[in-house]
């Protein structure tokens, strides 16, 4: 289920970006934020409105829930090494962000409805939990039932980017091999992303 609950673009037109590169979204012909005075509204962001729209930014591209996303910074920061990075890498394992990297669906929110309806599997095995994560060497595949889904045929056939290069993916037996965790830099992202404000965010 969505944890998005409310309209998917409201995030988008809060920070006036095209969040998910969508040709439909309203930002595209209205950049300021919703309701009856935003376009008449104008404010200066201060350093925590910058952290927190970071925040909002990446937590809200990957669908996911405040409780869950500040758990990915905390396991971030117990780790060695780049807590930014860190946490870029634990977003992009999600097996959610894979399907949808790998250019089965059409967005995040497809990506995640086709693993929880069981369509996923991992390593041959079936997965319906879309935070899995995901670990190098693994072998992500879709049944051949939902091969033929309508929506998975037209994600195959209508890119929304290319598929990065840290998985091999055989598009004629839907399978998606996942080569290695990627950096920040690595990741197409359609917008700016700012993870090190993330950090700094939850570390105040």
């Amino acid at each position: 289920m969505s944890v998005l609950r409310n309209s998917k673009q409201k995030i988008a037109r809060r920070y006036g970006v095209n969040l998910w590169a969508k040709a439909k979204c309203p930002v595209n012909k209205r950049k300021y934020k919703p309701g009856q005075h935003g376009p008449v509204l104008r404010s200066k962001q201060t350093e925590y409105g910058r952290q927190l729209a970071a925040k909002q930014l990446l937590k809200g591209y990957y669908n996911i829930g405040e409780k869950k996303f500040h758990a990915y910074y905390v396991e971030a920061m117990r780790r060695r090494g780049d807590t930014a990075e860190e946490i870029i890498g634990q977003l992009e394992s999600r097996l959610d962000a894979i399907v949808y990297r790998a250019n089965f669906a059409c967005s995040i929110f497809a990506a995640r409805q086709l693993v929880s309806h069981g369509h996923v599997r991992v390593n041959g095995k079936r997965v319906n939990i879309a935070s899995y994560q995901v670990r190098v060497g693994d072998i992500v595949s879709l049944i051949e039932k939902a091969q033929k889904v309508p929506s998975v045929m037209q994600a195959k056939n209508n890119k929304v980017a290319d598929t990065p290069d840290y998985m091999v993916v055989d598009e004629g037996k839907y399978t998606i091999n996942y080569t290695r965790v990627p950096e920040f830099a690595d990741v197409p992202y359609p917008v700016k992303m700012e993870p090190n404000l993330v950090v700094e965010f939850y570390s105040r």
